[in-house]
């Protein structure tokens, strides 16, 4: 049998080690330079002058987004349906709702259309997810938004390197949120980043991540004095994972190249067997390429268990994203009394996609044995060939 193709593993090299036990040989483990100069690096990797906080998870970048925006009980943020469980939960830790819009079937993204047909009185924010890393139509949606005074906050947690019409996710909306966990774009074994355009907003949430203390070390008069205004939390990240975080931001391109061209090899068979893959269907959009979602024919009833199944024996690793869109997960259906049918492409992904790996521990070969072995259980199990 030939080697297995994991559908993600985290891509370390010599120089992200040697970073890291530069770090350990000091005595700074925290609150510490590499932090600050991993801000800044990643703020002119993104460009549009934003102002970057590290913090501890994505999760904790979107708790503290809807913290600063002040939302809180009463109030309702529009949530995608078709995202990971946190893109919620951060609005249900502030005592808000979400209120789920369902996705386009082609992308995996909410629409303009989809986040109106879900606002009402009560809304105050748009949570959008950039699925897989697809960006979503920011223009359009960045035009509701502030049509009805709404902030928007962005998820990237998928989608770094993504970008419409030039501009990088995380950079348009009122906040943008990334993930450093093992599997992502890049890494920071588990960390993430705040980001937005304000310098203000950025200073307050530095101070909110960190106890609420109102000044750092460098800035007291005197070792161990300080005053906290504030409730704050501790969502810091440490110098350790910042300097993994920096060496991995300098491969970005390449990282970047890779995906795109693994993506490339494993979809184009898939779409000659008949396949549906999500993907950008707009000139302008630009995707990250985390990984490839295959729709396959048949739904909840379809063949998805026995192609995972083989695919598993010829060596090929798989996922699924999501396994439910969030408002049918146990926690949210029993809350809101969730009904299926309610968002039906959100259903139809999580019901009948596989997710496929592209990342950059594949090869050429690899990426094509995955989009070709994919391509043939088509052919002989689902009947998907034009």
């Amino acid at each position: 049998m030939r080697t297995s193709i994991p559908f993600a593993r985290p891509w370390l090299t010599d120089e992200d080690r040697a970073a890291v036990d530069r770090v350990l040989q000091g005595h700074v483990l925290t609150h510490g330079p590499e932090c600050e100069a991993f801000e800044h690096e990643f703020a002119e990797f993104l460009g549009g002058g934003v102002h970057c906080v590290t913090v501890s998870s994505c999760m904790a970048a979107l708790h503290l987004a809807y913290l600063d925006l002040g939302i809180g009980r009463g109030d309702e943020v529009v949530v995608a349906a078709q995202t990971h469980v946190a893109t919620a939960h951060a609005v249900e830790w502030v005592g808000a709702r979400p209120v789920f819009a369902d996705c386009d079937p082609a992308t995996g993204n909410v629409t303009p259309q989809t986040i109106a047909d879900a606002i009402s009185t009560r809304t105050r924010a748009i949570g959008l997810v950039h699925f897989l890393g697809v960006p979503c139509d920011m223009e359009a949606i960045r035009d509701l938004a502030d049509a009805g005074d709404l902030a928007v906050v962005e998820d990237c947690a998928l989608a770094l390197g993504a970008r419409r019409d030039g501009r990088h996710v995380g950079t348009v909306g009122d906040v943008g949120t990334f993930s450093f966990y093992p599997v992502k774009h890049l890494t920071t074994a588990e960390g993430g980043m705040f980001v937005t355009r304000h310098a203000d907003v950025a200073a307050r949430v530095r101070r909110l991540r960190a106890f609420g203390v109102d000044r750092g070390h460098s800035e007291r008069s005197m070792p161990g004095v300080y005053d906290v205004p504030t409730l704050g939390l501790n969502y810091r990240m440490s110098e350790l994972q910042a300097a993994l975080g920096r060496t991995q931001l300098s491969r970005a391109p390449e990282i970047l190249s890779r995906r795109r061209e693994n993506f490339r090899r494993v979809r184009e068979p898939l779409v000659d067997a008949g396949i549906h893959v999500l993907d950008a269907d707009d000139a302008a959009a630009e995707s990250s390429h985390y990984a490839l979602s295959a729709v396959l024919p048949g739904g909840a009833g379809g063949p998805r268990e026995r192609v995972v199944e083989a695919l598993g024996e010829a060596g090929v690793g798989t996922s699924l994203y999501y396994p439910h869109p969030v408002p049918r997960l146990s926690y949210y259906r029993e809350r809101y009394r969730y009904v299926d049918g309610f968002h039906p492409h959100a259903e139809e992904i999580s019901d009948a996609s596989i997710t496929l790996p592209v990342g950059p521990h594949l090869t050429a070969d690899d990426a094509e044995r995955v989009g070709e072995t994919v391509a043939a259980l088509a052919e002989v199990q689902l009947g998907a060939r034009a």
